[in-house]
């Protein structure tokens, strides 16, 4: 896994604004479950990309596994909005259950 992760930084230094390569370093940082240096990648990436809600419900994820609840409901509420505005009820749909579920108070 490692070995992959710096693939993609070495990517990164010849392309720092490749989006797809940031999308690509922070999920290989998810699978590494390495979620301080997901996070900003993420971020980055989405600030990068016109994401379409997917990488909205990764970033959750990684806020949920490091204990940050409302940056993660804040970040599934996002991915809600985005994934309904490129036409992708389903992921919305899905994240709006997991607000329900891992967040009702």
């Amino acid at each position: 896994m490692t070995n992959r992760i710096e693939v993609f930084k070495q990517m990164l230094e010849s392309d720092p604004t490749n989006a797809m390569v940031l999308f690509g370093l922070a999920n290989e940082y998810l699978k590494a479950e390495n979620y301080a240096e997901a996070i900003p990648a993420l971020e980055d990436y989405l600030n990068k990309a016109d994401d379409e809600g997917a990488a909205y419900g990764m970033l959750a994820k990684a806020y949920q596994k490091i204990g940050e609840s409302e940056k993660a409901k804040s970040a599934y509420e996002k991915g809600i909005e985005i994934s309904n505005t490129h036409g992708h009820p389903s992921m919305a749909q899905d994240y709006r259950m997991t607000l329900d579920l891992d967040f009702a108070e």
